[in-house]
């Protein structure tokens, strides 16, 4: 159990290391033609990108993490010691399947909303990065958040603190506030209304209250607002569900739900968080099929090796596709979570049976 999380967190840092780098350069590449930026907000817009990054190679670490711990057990001899001593494979593995499961477990719980937290974060230094505003704000809080274009290059930004939908073509928003903003995101109008009905290319707001420099506060018991957006504008730019932690997904699923949406992608989203720590279990199966050897003097490692890494992509790159068909709705949303991790494990579980006996 200790070797393997040593293993872990000196892989992990090397792989932090590695992408933090990359993304350094990119973002200097990107910045090339702009003085206004210094290298300290590049190191931090890279600082934040970073778990976004890792969450997609997570996965690996711990494989590789596996991989290097049993390798090390089987040159040294431990593990065929170990077997003499009448300790079973499954007696081997059962204390590192169960820090490796802890591990998920403190990802999801604990690192997942820090890593949600600070995608916003680079989300904001990012739209700061584009309007050249250093003190523009990006809207992803939680709720419904969209944004159209305005006249002469201005931006409307319109954020409804619940929403629902009746029939097919009618949409009912409430707690609206409204943010018209200049070419540098600063604040030109605001206008807040206790609800607003989406009808054919208007927002029918009412009980309206606007705020305007320089000018007089001003309520309005109802008023038409031109808008360009539409019922499917407003499914398409719902909240990205990986920007949101997994304590909030339950409330925000709950919120399309009685909103009338769809709340696939979300529901998705933590189903995928919850099966992350047996999907760590399941990449360590497969490191021990390829890196647990009674006697492995008599070479072919490094095709063990590959074999063990090629087959984690091969894992990581099949859940992706059923992972689209989930969100597509061609198979259920439970298969396109957990069919990759059962039968991945069903084979390694297969595979490691047949060493037991061997």
């Amino acid at each position: 159990m200790r070797q393997i999380v040593w293993n872990f967190i000196a892989v992990l840092v090397m792989v932090v290391g590695i992408v933090y780098m990359f993304e350094i350069i990119d973002l200097l590449r990107r910045v090339a033609d702009r003085p206004d930026i210094g290298f300290g907000f590049v190191l931090e817009m890279a600082f934040m990108k970073l778990p976004n990054t890792l969450e997609i190679v997570f996965p690996f670490v711990m494989m590789i993490a596996a991989m290097i711990t049993f390798w090390r057990l089987s040159k040294n001899s431990e593990f065929v010691i170990i077997r003499a001593a009448g300790v079973s494979l499954w007696g081997f593995l059962t204390p590192v399947l169960f820090v490796v499961f802890l591990v998920g477990v403190i990802n999801v719980g604990v690192i997942n909303p820090i890593s949600s937290y600070m995608n916003e974060l680079y989300e904001t230094l990012n739209y700061r990065l584009k309007t050249k505003n250093p003190d523009a704000v990006l809207f992803t809080d939680k709720g419904l958040w969209l944004r159209e274009a305005g006249e002469k290059g201005n931006t409307v930004v319109l954020q409804a603190k619940s929403i629902h939908q009746q029939d097919d073509d009618l949409l009912f928003l409430y707690d609206i506030d409204i943010l018209e903003l200049d070419e540098r995101s600063q604040i030109l109008r605001q206008v807040k209304a206790f609800m607003a009905v989406l009808d054919k290319g208007y927002f029918e707001l009412k009980d309206v209250v606007v705020f305007e420099t320089g000018k007089p506060r001003q309520e309005i018991a109802k008023v038409k607002y031109k808008t360009s957006i539409n019922l499917e504008r407003i499914k398409e730019n719902f909240i990205d569900p990986t920007a949101i932690s997994f304590w909030h997904l339950p409330d925000t699923i709950n919120f399309y739900k009685k909103s009338g949406f769809s709340p696939l992608q979300h529901q998705m989203r933590f189903m995928s968080l919850l099966a992350s720590p047996f999907l760590l279990c399941v990449m360590v199966l497969v490191a021990a099929v390829f890196a647990l050897r009674p006697n492995i003097r008599k070479g072919g490692v490094m095709i063990l090796i590959v074999g063990g890494v090629a087959s984690g992509f091969v894992v990581y790159f099949a859940s992706q596709v059923i992972y689209a068909f989930g969100l597509n709705g061609y198979i259920p949303s439970v298969m396109a979570v957990w069919t990759p991790i059962l039968i991945t494990a069903l084979v390694s579980i297969s595979a490691l049976l047949k060493l037991e006996n061997g």
